[in-house]
């Protein structure tokens, strides 16, 4: 199993894309969000993943650096279903209200011609808090973060003894704590360096920084801390300094993944 991060800034990034990853497992694959635009196409096309491979999307929430390139992805899809070049179905996991919203968005901006597969092979699947579904072989938990700002769900899946959590791009709560502690694997959000707050201001806008995120894995006993949904006004060093910054908190392995960049589960 592997996760390959599409994405890896937050919403206003201009130098590398908003926050969307891939978690496959063989031929099978798993899309989480979709950024802001098409984009999203350009970077499975570097990966080397077609959207022809792509039947399974989770969507965390109706921010537009995570929903639009789902309007994308569907566009797309519905076209080539139309030209008999898709196999298959697509389903689309997601809360109430980004069901909703999609419903809408596709209505309001794509062609009948394309909005016609909705409900006969493109599905919108709600899903609520604490709803469990087989994906990739395994088990995965979807649940509310409980966020402030717009309702979002993260996730948590569980294959192989492995548990990879991912608790969308707001700060942790405690009612996550079940999906959260003990993680192989946990994909939080680091705004920005705890040093750097004053600059970029992650508290006032509900985020969290890097020293955050890295203390919070050390509570929740976390093997694997996957920092995402950052900054991008240092990106040539992000790595080292995130890297650097969450190594004074967390004792365990960081990993502060480029765009594209291959993550594997071991």
């Amino acid at each position: 199993m592997k996760i390959t991060m599409l994405g890896t800034g937050n919403a206003l990034v201009t130098k590398c894309y908003n926050t969307c990853f891939v978690i496959s497992e063989g031929n099978e694959h798993l899309l989480v969000d979709a950024g802001g635009g098409n984009q999203i196409l350009v970077n499975l096309e570097k990966i080397g993943l077609s959207w022809k491979n792509i039947h399974s999307i989770f969507v965390t929430h109706k921010h537009i650096d995570h929903i639009l390139g789902i309007i994308w992805m569907i566009r797309i899809i519905a076209q080539n279903m139309k030209k008999g070049t898709y196999e298959g179905d697509l389903v689309i996991y997601a809360h109430d209200e980004v069901i909703s919203i999609l419903m809408e968005m596709t209505h309001l901006l794509l062609q009948k011609s394309q909005t016609e597969y909705i409900g006969k092979r493109i599905f919108l699947v709600e899903v609520k808090d604490g709803e469990e579904r087989e994906t990739l072989g395994g088990k995965i938990t979807f649940f509310d973060i409980h966020s402030t700002k717009a309702k979002q769900f993260g996730f948590s899946l569980v294959k192989n003894g492995k548990k990879i959590t991912c608790l969308g791009d707001e700060p942790y709560m405690d009612a996550e704590e079940v999906y959260a502690r003990n993680a192989d694997y946990l994909m939080s959000e680091a705004f920005c360096l705890y040093e750097e707050r004053d600059v970029f201001h992650p508290y006032e806008k509900n985020h969290s920084t890097v020293k955050d995120a890295a203390e919070l894995a050390t509570k929740l006993n976390v093997r694997n801390l996957i920092l995402y949904h950052t900054e991008d006004k240092n990106i040539r060093n992000r790595k080292e300094l995130y890297t650097k910054e969450a190594k004074e908190y967390f004792s365990q392995n960081v990993i502060v993944p480029e765009d594209l960049e291959v993550i594997e589960i071991q």
